[in-house]
């Protein structure tokens, strides 16, 4: 039987549902999903096997013009993107117009290997409103298969899926067949943690949030963990713990809840929250936390 399998990067602009697509192929909740900008910080990869067929899909932050190093880093994944990809993904929303970035949109308009253009959320558009849309991006991505989507209600993901495995090369499996992910399990606590973070805190606070897990110690009945939140001041600190411990008491309930429900285990979950001065423009604190691999 013929195997084939290959990397299948998925890019565009922040909040045009990457993550609920990569989630959507691969059955399981790996990327955290928000709806504030900038939610994917790192590129994620999803592992999707059939008997003769493996898919890599990669989830990647959305297109931004950096302003700080954490973010320059950012950016430096989604290059990375170009780079392996033997599918390219180009997400857009219903109502956007154009890419933050004129050079990634050349990259994706110059591409030599297939591109898919996926148009999402479609429910939340009208016959008319999709079909100018449909014009405008086919006419900017020529290069490109066009699909309309909804990543949130499964419309046309299936058939996405189906054209991405008749466009992957032949090539045996790159990883286990049982493998779901690149990324080790502390990785996931701190996105559970994180996803919290960025749903319960405004403004500038989740931005300035890393959240790293310092022990993860799994028992027959229960996984034990110890996280540390970080933010860059100590007013922030403040605002993390809240009246009495409140909001984080809050934001360690929930993300035990979906950790339990991700390990399919009982989860013991300790947080604690420290200052870490200016650690978004620190390029040796980046590293520590698996950003800035230049």
């Amino acid at each position: 039987m013929m195997h084939k399998a290959g990397f299948v990067n998925i890019i565009g602009n922040p909040n045009v549902g990457k993550s609920t697509l990569m989630n959507a192929f691969i059955g399981e909740k790996l990327s955290i999903i928000t709806s504030k900008a900038q939610t994917t910080r790192h590129r994620i990869l999803g592992i999707v096997n059939g008997e003769d067929f493996q898919v890599i899909l990669s989830d990647t932050p959305g297109i931004i013009k950096p302003a700080y190093e954490l973010q320059a880093s950012m950016m430096d994944f989604v290059k990375s993107a170009f780079e392996d990809a033997d599918v390219l993904i180009y997400m857009v929303e219903i109502g956007e117009k154009e890419l933050k970035d004129e050079a990634f949109f050349k990259k994706i308009t110059n591409s030599k290997i297939p591109v898919l253009l996926l148009l999402n959320k479609i429910d939340k558009s009208n016959q008319e409103q999709l079909e100018e849309q449909s014009e405008i991006w086919q006419n900017k991505v020529p290069n490109a298969e066009f699909f309309p989507i909804s990543a949130t209600e499964g419309f046309n993901v299936q058939n996405v899926f189906n054209r991405i495995i008749e466009l992957l090369p032949k090539s045996p499996a790159f990883y286990p067949k049982d493998q779901l992910t690149d990324k080790p399990e502390r990785f996931f606590v701190n996105e559970a943690i994180r996803e919290k973070i960025l749903m319960h805190y405004k403004k500038e606070i989740p931005y300035a949030v890393e959240v790293d897990t310092e022990e993860f110690f799994e028992e027959d009945n229960i996984i034990r963990m110890r996280s540390v939140i970080m933010v860059e001041r100590e007013t922030q600190k403040g605002i993390i713990i809240g009246h009495k411990g409140s909001a984080l008491k809050r934001v360690g309930v929930e993300a035990r809840k979906d950790l339990e429900k991700f390990f399919g285990k009982q989860v013991h979950l300790e947080l604690y929250v420290k200052v870490n001065k200016n650690w978004r423009n620190d390029q040796r604190q980046l590293k520590r936390f698996g950003y800035n691999q230049r």
